[in-house]
């Protein structure tokens, strides 16, 4: 006699099925949870033991080195040059690879001497990184994911990486401030793909007004740099031969190609879920095809899902498998 649920009970949907048995389990084995705590606890700590050995070596060897490449672009539209001469290396940190906001915003600071401009710029990162830490609320979750992404985190930050402006912009993670981080870096404009997977069109067409804004008061105040970058300026042909650890620097364009694919696919789909935000931070840093370490420090900006108009302000992801639980309800 085949058993069936009673009139009016509740059938549980396979994924609830599993939630129970995954429930079950953590209650028996408690120490598991504790075991991977400590685990995560100790991977933080080599981390950020690690990331003080990376700030050792660059402030000794190139220090704030990267605040080269920012100087010079602005200085080339300062005298009415080129942003983008095909003479440059892009194996070098001499290399403007971005859009051209950053370095119109930088005119004014570049017309200062080169020492005094990399101390300024040195400093707006280090405070765009402690912006980032309140941003992202601080606590016990923030400092460990600070450690794990030690490496990454100092050596942004003593070579004087944008990439930190751009995380910080990224946390904040507001049509405006995406917009603005895509005109530094270009690929978080991929975090739209969370707007559209959570039907937040209100939100991606704003981002989208924002970018029209911003092209626009570039190609006002740089028209020839605005126009070089659209036409080209700046592609795979300038990702030189760096320590690059994208799938397309494996020789493989195709498997890159298919990562991309399938990490917009895994946004959209998870865009509705707890972890919505978090793929779509993972997305767009990993999805560049020049990903060097120090751009892992984008991933920070998924510790914590921005406000979103409307709804109550989110409860950052946690890394513990409870959290998981709530997570997929």
């Amino acid at each position: 006699m085949t058993n069936r649920p009673r009139l009016g009970a509740s059938v549980l949907s396979p994924a609830q099925q599993f939630r129970q048995g995954l429930t079950k389990r953590i209650a028996e084995h408690p120490r598991l949870e504790h075991a991977g705590t400590l685990v995560i606890f100790a991977l933080a700590i080599i981390g950020g033991l690690l990331g003080l050995g990376i700030v050792w070596i660059h402030l000794t060897t190139d220090p704030i080195a990267d605040a080269r490449a920012y100087y010079d672009a602005a200085t080339r539209l300062n005298h009415g040059q080129p942003l983008y001469p095909p003479d440059i290396d892009p194996s070098t940190n001499l290399v403007y690879l971005y859009p051209p906001l950053l370095a119109i915003a930088l005119r004014p600071l570049a017309l200062l001497p080169f020492e005094v401009f990399r101390l300024v710029w040195e400093a707006i990162v280090l405070i765009s990184f402690a912006l980032l830490v309140r941003q992202l609320g601080g606590g016990r979750r923030v400092w460990t994911a600070i450690g794990l992404l030690g490496i990454p985190i100092g050596w942004a930050l003593t070579v004087g990486q944008a990439h930190v402006p751009m995380t910080l912009l990224l946390a904040i993670g507001q049509p405006w401030s995406i917009a603005v981080a895509t005109n530094i870096k270009l690929f978080p404009a991929v975090i739209a793909l969370w707007w559209i997977g959570r039907r937040d069109f209100e939100s991606f067409i704003a981002f989208v007004l924002w970018l029209g804004i911003i092209a626009l008061a570039s190609f006002v105040l740089e028209p020839a740099g605005t126009l070089a970058f659209l036409q080209g300026g700046v592609g795979v042909a300038q990702l030189g031969d760096v320590r690059n650890i994208s799938p397309y620097a494996w020789g493989s364009p195709i498997l890159w190609s298919v990562f991309v694919l399938v990490g917009a696919l895994v946004t959209v789909a998870l865009a509705r879920t707890r972890w919505g935000w978090a793929a779509a931070v993972t997305y767009a840093t990993l999805a560049s095809p020049r990903l060097l370490v120090y751009m892992l420090t984008g991933l920070l900006a998924a510790v914590r899902q921005p406000r979103v108009a409307g709804e109550p302000d989110p409860d950052a992801p946690l890394d513990t498998a409870s959290a998981f639980l709530k997570a997929v309800r």
